[in-house]
């Protein structure tokens, strides 16, 4: 079993811990963020890797989005981009540095051994009439033995 709690709890925390989001939830938002950098964390998909599992038991691939959110209006506008740049930057350092998500996976699948790499794409967003500049990370994470294989 996937314990998927503890996972998004520890992405959370690395975002809450790194000093640069004024909020951070655990889901994608239904309305628009507070002021500041804000981050949310959610699950897109979730399946096997068949290259490593085995004959018992089968590991899984448990893809999370990591949005960065910041207002386009902010002031200075030449400020937006570094900023959320760095946030996203401390992000991807902290999931470089800590590859096991403190023992909860397997791996962070840095380079794609399983498909897809760790990534960040940036873009806007609409939200409740506000648009935000925003950087979504691709979080792929690697979990050993996630479910056990019966005949």
């Amino acid at each position: 079993m996937v314990d998927f709690a503890a996972i998004s709890a520890q992405v959370e925390s690395h975002a809450m811990a790194s000093g640069y989001f004024d909020q951070v939830n655990g889901h994608e938002p239904k309305a628009k963020p507070g002021n500041g950098i804000t981050a949310a964390v959610w699950l897109q998909s979730i399946g096997p890797d068949p290259e490593a599992s085995g004959l018992a038991a089968t590991t899984a691939v448990v893809v999370l989005n990591v949005r960065v959110y910041t207002n386009m209006l902010s002031e200075p506008p030449d400020a937006i981009d570094p900023a959320v740049f760095a946030a996203v930057d401390k992000l991807i350092s902290d999931y470089s540095s800590d590859f096991e998500l403190a023992g909860n996976v397997m791996a962070v699948d840095l380079l794609g051994m399983a498909g897809t790499p760790l990534n960040a794409e940036a873009g806007y967003l609409n939200q409740d009439g506000t648009l935000y500049r925003v950087m979504t990370i691709t979080l792929p994470l690697l979990i050993s033995n996630a479910w056990t294989q019966a005949a």
